[in-house]
C-alpha cells in the first residue's frame, strides 16, 4: 500500500475507528419492545449493526422477522452515550467509510441525522513538543516501509505474522508504527496479526462522521424492526429444515436464522447449539478472536492541551505501550485516550481506575502536569469484560485469514453475519452492515422469498463490493 503524507493525514481519523463499546445504562432511542412471536420466517440473534441490517432486509421482502438481543439497548458495538457527560459521544465506533458505496450514509440522512466527512488532521508528538515536518516525514517513511514489508509477506505461500514481516530499519518510530498498524488498527499486536488479513483490509481513508453519533444512527435505523431487548438466546436447535431459539421469554420457531454474535461469544459457548456447530466453523471463529481496544474519556474544560476540535495525536514511542489521543470531540471538552492490543488488554483488566491513572500519566508526559490538573470527570470502556461481545473487532491470527470465508458458509438453515465475516471490511461498521444484508439475502433465497441470482448477476451487496475503489 502506498502511503503519502497527504494520504496519511486524511486517514488520521480512521486510526481511531475501532468499533468498540461498553454496554451501559443508556436511554433507548426508539427501540421496539417487541412481544416475542412464536413463529417467524427469520429469527436474528443480535441487534447490532449486522442484525439491524439483516432484519431491515427481511422486512423489505415482506417476510416475518424478529430480533432477539441480550443487551438492554440496540447497537451492539455502536453505543452513543448521552448521560455520562454533558455532551453525546460514541463509546464505540466513531466513523463510517467508503461514502461512494456505503448505503448507511444515505440511510443516515434519510432519518434526519447529520453526516459529513470527518475532520482530517494528525499531530505527532515527541516528548513535550510537536514533531518537526522532517520528523513527521521520517515516521511516514517508516510506515511506508512497514506496510510494504507486510504486503510482500502477504504474497508468500504461508500466512505469517505481520510482525515478522517488518523491516529492521524503522528507527525511532518503530514502536509507533507497530502501534498504528497493529493495536490501533486491529486491536492486536502485530505478532498476533495475520499479514494477509492486514494486506487484504480495504482502505478506510474516507472517514464519515455522524454528528449525533453512530450509536444513535443504528438505533434510529432499528426503530421499525421488531426487537426483543434483554432477551438472550440460550439454546438454538437447528436442522436443514428449521430452527428453534430458546430465550427467557419463550421459544421461537423459524425457517432460518441469522446469528450476528461476535466470534468470541460464539466460541465461548454462551449459546448452546443442538447439534453442535461444526468444528470447522468453531475453529475458524477461534482464529478470528476479538482484539482489545478501549476509550478512556476525560472531561478537560478550557482546552488545557491547546489542541483543535477533533485533533488526533500520536506520540513517538519506543514500544506499543502508548495511546492515541482524540481531542475536543465534536468541539466539546471531551478527550479520548485510546489503548489497544496486549497493553490495552492488560490495562483494561486492571479496571477503570487504573485506566484513568494511565491516561493522566500519559498526558502529563506529553503536556505537563498543569494540563491534567483540571480533569473534571473520567469514564472508560472495558469491552473485554462485556459478556455480550467480549472484545473489540475481529483480527485474524497468522494462518487464519481464510477463516472469514468459512464463516460465510451456511450451517444447516443458519447463517452467520457480523464484521468478522467480511473479508476486506472486517472491523468496521460498514462491513458489519453489508454482512447482515448479505446473510439476509441468502436466508431469503433459502425460503423462496428471493429468486436465485445467476452467477453473472450480482446482488446489491455484491455490487457495492465490486464498486469499492481498489487498494493502492
Amino acid at each position: 500500500m502506498t502511503i503519502t503524507r497527504r494520504g496519511f493525514l486524511s486517514a488520521s481519523a480512521a486510526f481511531a475507528a475501532a468499533p468498540i463499546a461498553m454496554p451501559i445504562a443508556l436511554p433507548i432511542l426508539g427501540a421496539t419492545a417487541a412481544p416475542l412471536p412464536r413463529e417467524v420466517d427469520v429469527v436474528v440473534i443480535g441487534a447490532g449493526t449486522a442484525g439491524i441490517a439483516a432484519a431491515r432486509r427481511v422486512m423489505a421482502a415482506n417476510r416475518k422477522v424478529v430480533v432477539v438481543e441480550a443487551a438492554a439497548q440496540i447497537g451492539g458495538r455502536c453505543i452513543t452515550d448521552t448521560t455520562t457527560f454533558d455532551v453525546a459521544f460514541d463509546r464505540g465506533a466513531r466513523w463510517m467509510h467508503n461514502p461512494e458505496t456505503n448505503p448507511m450514509i444515505k440511510l443516515a440522512r434519510g432519518v434526519g441525522l447529520d453526516v459529513s466527512p470527518a475532520p482530517s488532521g494528525q499531530k505527532m508528538r515527541i516528548g513535550r513538543r510537536n514533531a518537526r515536518p522532517s520528523e513527521t516525514e521520517e515516521f511516514l517513511a517508516a510506515l511506508v516501509r512497514a506496510n510494504r514489508g507486510i504486503d510482500e509477506a502477504a504474497r508468500g505461500k504461508l500466512d505469517v505474522s505481520a510482525a515478522s514481516a517488518l523491516p529492521k530499519d524503522l528507527g525511532d518510530w518503530a514502536g509507533t508504527a507497530e502501534f498504528v498498524l497493529g493495536a490501533s488498527f486491529a486491536g492486536k499486536d502485530l505478532k498476533e496479526f495475520s499479514a494477509i488479513d492486514k494486506a487484504r483490509a480495504q482502505d478506510r481513508n474516507s472517514a464519515i462522521a455522524c454528528r449525533q453519533g453512530l450509536g444513535t444512527l443504528i438505533t434510529k435505523l432499528g426503530e421499525q424492526t421488531p426487537v426483543a431487548l434483554s432477551t438472550p438466546a440460550s439454546r438454538i436447535s437447528w436442522s436443514n429444515r428449521d430452527v428453534s431459539v430458546e430465550t427467557p421469554a419463550g421459544k421461537i420457531v423459524a425457517r432460518t436464522a441469522i446469528i450476528t454474535v461476535s466470534t468470541s461469544v460464539l466460541t465461548a459457548g454462551a449459546i448452546k447449539f443442538a447439534p453442535d456447530i461444526p468444528k470447522r466453523t468453531l475453529d475458524a471463529a477461534a482464529k478470528l478472536g476479538l482484539g482489545s481496544y478501549d476509550h478512556i474519556v476525560l472531561q478537560l474544560p478550557g482546552n488545557p492541551l491547546g489542541l483543535a476540535r477533533d485533533d488526533i495525536l500520536i506520540e513517538q514511542s519506543s514500544s506499543t505501550r502508548t495511546a492515541l489521543l482524540y481531542a475536543n470531540i465534536g468541539g466539546s471538552s471531551l478527550c479520548s485516550i485510546d489503548v489497544g492490543g496486549s497493553f490495552g488488554r492488560d490495562l483494561s483488566a486492571q479496571g477503570e481506575q487504573a485506566m484513568a491513572a494511565f491516561a493522566r500519566e500519559w498526558l502529563t508526559k506529553l503536556f505537563g502536569s498543569e494540563a491534567t490538573a483540571g480533569i473534571k470527570k473520567t469514564s472508560a470502556t472495558r469491552w473485554n469484560a462485556s459478556p455480550f461481545v467480549m472484545g473489540a473487532m475481529s483480527a485474524s491470527a497468522p494462518g487464519g485469514q481464510l477463516s472469514r470465508k468459512i464463516l460465510t458458509e451456511p450451517i444447516g438453515c443458519m447463517y452467520l453475519a457480523g464484521e468478522a465475516t467480511h473479508e476486506t471490511l472486517w472491523g468496521t461498521v460498514d462491513g458489519a452492515w453489508e454482512s447482515g444484508e448479505r446473510a439476509a439475502e441468502a436466508a431469503l433465497r433459502r425460503i423462496g422469498a428471493l429468486k436465485e441470482e445467476p452467477a453473472d448477476v450480482p446482488t446489491q451487496s455484491t455490487k457495492r463490493r465490486r464498486a469499492a475503489p481498489p487498494r493502492n
